[in-house]
């Protein structure tokens, strides 16, 4: 053998640590929720609570809080999926729920959508927006309602419009949390 083959062949240690690290692929599966995603949707809901103003909740939301929300969700056939790691682990969630109680706003639902803090920027709310509305409207809903915090939730505001959703108008001074008033954008999507 010729000394440039082997050469070619056995690179030198250092040679080697000078590769770039290689990229591993984003994977995940949108499924329905079940009762055992549960303990994770809660502590993905539970930072949000904790550490920003994209919700107004001050306390944090227990596992017998999201049980009967999913149990009165699937009552209601409106979604609540979930996006999952190959390893099984919740990444994000997604769901519709009814708009107001009275039976006149019956097709009309506001979505929620939370992503796991490591999970963000990585095209996950698309892929979980995308599976939100077509599932509402598999479900015969017909409207969508966000109500999205007025500051620190830009990306939330981008992902709406990304979907066609529009403003339809914003309150001020309506939440107080962590010692400010914040106020809220209201953005609506029809599905028909």
């Amino acid at each position: 053998m010729l000394e440039e083959e082997y050469q070619a062949r056995h690179r030198p240690a250092d040679a080697q640590r000078n590769l770039p690290p290689l990229e591993v692929p984003f994977e995940f599966e949108i499924r329905e929720a079940r009762a055992e995603d549960l303990p994770d949707i809660r502590e993905i809901y539970n930072h949000y609570v904790r550490n920003t103003t994209v919700t107004f909740d001050e306390d944090a939301m227990t596992l017998r809080e999201f049980r009967d929300k999913l149990a009165h969700l699937a009552k209601l056939n409106m979604p609540f999926i979930v996006a999952v790691s190959p390893s099984g682990s919740v990444l994000g969630y997604a769901y519709v729920q009814p708009w107001k109680a009275k039976k006149a706003y019956r097709f009309t639902v506001e979505n929620t959508i939370y992503l796991g803090p490591a999970a963000t920027g990585k095209g996950l709310g698309n892929a979980l927006m995308a599976e939100l509305i077509a599932r509402s409207k598999a479900a015969g809903l017909k409207e969508i309602v966000a109500v999205i915090a007025d500051r620190g939730a830009e990306a939330s505001i981008h992902l709406h419009e990304k979907f066609g959703f529009r403003d339809i108008g914003h309150m001020g001074r309506v939440g107080f949390k962590f010692d400010r008033w914040l106020g809220t954008v209201l953005m609506q999507k029809s599905l028909k």
